[in-house]
């Protein structure tokens, strides 16, 4: 027989080479895992004059966007009727539609069709979205005094027919601008909590969504869609918020005959002609900021939602292009017509949803229970977003909430300045209550939206047109002063 002390020195034996191999298969388990997210734990992420390394990152940073990625892709698999998220590091990500899927789109200056993949850096896609929950997107007189030449350069581009390329004559400008032009914000983040977009898509005919759309607390409708008793079972009847590109503007007396109160935002350019109409009509008319001047530009579903964004707490969409199965782009209104492709727009929605930023409702949606639990929590968003602000970002990331402020502006607490108007108004409109939104006393809106306000020590966020979201104008207000 074995002695004690034997036995106990050949268990010790025995024990060591285990814990050794345990060992080694806990530190092979983390490189595997710092490859997959980083693809060298070294590699480095050239951001301009910043460069980032992945082992920069605190390990609970890595692990909230590990986390939030995971929770991406399978909300992706529960919610995007056969879409996939394919995770390629820490940040990129492919969204594959199934083989077999009908692309039908067909691009004419690259001559093919519609891909079936398209990748997207979830990392950058947080920082913009989430940005857009403390903008302002109305053009404000605030604006353009804090932005370098806002009233030289920046007016002139929002002034169509003016016969300059600046505005030279600054009175000149301004008259054209007045009718619009409203001293200060007059909506504020987080002012709604529930805010329906309503697209124009002809799948709003297959489903009854009218009452539902009608209890957000602010609706948001497009261009020329029209809201009436035909269409009311469908699309609903309330009227808060028009955006409208400059073709649909021009009919803008028609668009809201039967609203006083709809707001109509413009998304590009104003000219004589739309002030001429905007001096007769009782309703508030303001200009969209954040647009980049240019052809190729964002389309105005996508603006709604930035607008939404920038007011509403729950984004919820309706009556955009979302489903499988669709060849062409359909209107509730009127007849098809060729112009956009389907793919592309469903899996960036889808995206969005994944992301926190929007919650889609659709036909085929409509026949599941929406509990919206696979969405990332306002939590994991909120780890997420910290994370990949230092991770894009480096040190600068880490300036905390006005870290993209480039440029600032003050104004004078003692002084509100002119509500938008002109003298020239109808009696229609100097009757009217067009100027509530920038007349209502702040204690007046939503407790939530004043707690954002003071959390942002009173400043109020701008994109300057034509550049990133981390390039923003920001201008001071007295907290006091709105107490």
């Amino acid at each position: 027989m074995r002695s004690r002390s034997q036995f106990q020195s050949h268990k010790k034996s025995t024990l060591l080479p285990l814990v050794c191999a345990a060992a080694f298969f806990s530190l092979l388990l983390f490189g595997i895992q710092s490859s997959f997210f980083s693809g060298r734990i070294n590699r480095k992420i050239d951001l301009g004059k910043e460069k980032v390394q992945v082992s920069d990152l605190s390990p609970q940073e890595l692990r909230s966007l590990a986390e939030f990625q995971t929770r991406v892709q399978q909300c992706v698999a529960n919610r995007g009727l056969g879409l996939t998220a394919h995770l390629v590091d820490l940040c990129k990500l492919t969204l594959k539609f199934p083989e077999g899927t009908n692309s039908t789109w067909y691009n004419e200056q690259f001559k093919v069709f519609e891909p079936l993949e398209y990748h997207y850096d979830i990392c950058d896609a947080i920082l913009l979205w989430e940005q857009y929950r403390n903008m302002t997107t109305v053009l404000t007189r605030e604006y353009l005094d804090a932005r370098p030449d806002g009233w030289l350069d920046y007016a002139a581009k929002r002034i169509a027919q003016l016969g300059a390329d600046k505005c030279y004559n600054r009175t000149l400008c301004e008259e054209h601008l007045n009718v619009l032009l409203p001293a200060k914000p007059p909506f504020h983040p987080r002012q709604f909590r529930t805010c329906a977009v309503v697209g124009n898509s002809g799948d709003l005919l297959k489903t009854e969504f009218g009452k539902e759309i009608d209890s957000h607390d602010a609706v948001i409708r497009d261009n020329e869609a029209p809201v009436n008793e035909k269409y009311a079972k469908y699309v609903g009847l309330k009227r808060d918020f028009r955006l409208v590109v400059r073709g649909a503007a021009r009919n803008m007396i028609k668009i809201l005959k039967g609203s006083n109160d709809e707001v109509l935002i413009i998304k590009s350019v104003t000219h004589k002609d739309f002030n001429d109409m905007i001096k007769s009509i009782p309703n508030p008319v303001y200009l969209f900021q954040g647009i980049v001047l240019r052809r190729g530009a964002k389309g105005t579903g996508m603006k709604s939602i930035e607008l939404a964004l920038s007011m509403c707490d729950i984004v919820d969409i309706y009556g955009f292009t979302v489903d499988p199965g669709y060849t062409e782009w359909t209107r509730y209104f009127s007849t098809p017509r060729k112009g956009h492709n389907p793919l592309q727009g469903r899996a960036y929605y889808q995206l969005l949803e994944c992301l926190g930023v929007i919650r889609i409702h659709s036909p085929m949606r409509a026949k599941r229970k929406q509990d919206w639990s696979d969405v990332p929590s306002r939590e994991m968003i909120n780890r997420a977003h910290a994370a990949a602000l230092h991770f894009k970002r480096g040190p600068d990331g880490q300036l905390g909430q006005f870290g993209s402020c480039k440029v600032w502006g003050n104004v004078d607490p003692d002084n509100s300045g002119p509500i938008s108007g002109s003298s020239d108004m109808s009696d229609v409109r100097k009757h009217s209550n067009y100027s509530k939104w920038e007349t209502m006393p702040f204690k007046s809106i939503r407790k939530e939206a004043q707690d954002h306000f003071k959390q942002m020590e009173g400043v109020s966020m701008y994109k300057i047109d034509g550049n990133k979201l981390d390039d923003l104008v920001c201008v001071r207000h007295s907290v006091n002063s709105k107490g």
